[in-house]
């Protein structure tokens, strides 16, 4: 992938991208010192910088490495509140949708659904050259 391409996974993916920059969105279920929970059809232990300020039970957005022992280690945090979800509809979201094979009841399925998406379409979201 291309130096700035952050892809999206959830837990299921950690494996597959150590050493790699990715992006997870997901529920924060833990907050403790230096370290979140985050629930992304899955559980994923992250290492926050000091830059971070997230609530438990709020929906994140963490952009960081994911280490050998598949720890993440935050470069950015977002927290979207308990407004997650709440989606403007937009043609590059229409797309994403398009590409979901099942309608998704839930915030976070749809999230999971984006990220299945980009990884089942790679071309359309990265970089031809990349795989």
């Amino acid at each position: 992938m291309t130096l700035d391409a952050t892809p999206r996974i959830t837990a299921r993916y950690l494996e597959r991208f150590t050493h790699q920059t990715v992006r997870i969105v997901g529920k924060v279920t833990l907050l403790g010192g230096e370290f979140a929970t985050l629930e992304a059809d899955g559980s994923v232990t992250i290492s926050l910088n000091r830059q971070a300020h997230l609530t438990v039970g709020n929906a994140a957005e963490i952009i960081g490495k994911v280490q050998e022992d598949l720890m993440v280690k935050c470069f950015q945090a977002t927290d979207f509140g308990t407004n997650f979800g709440k989606f403007r509809m937009s043609m590059g979201f229409l797309l994403l949708v398009a590409c979901v094979d099942f309608l998704v009841g839930a915030d976070y399925a749809a999230a999971d659904a984006v990220v299945e998406c980009t990884h089942r379409h790679k071309r359309i979201f990265y970089d031809a050259g990349d795989e």
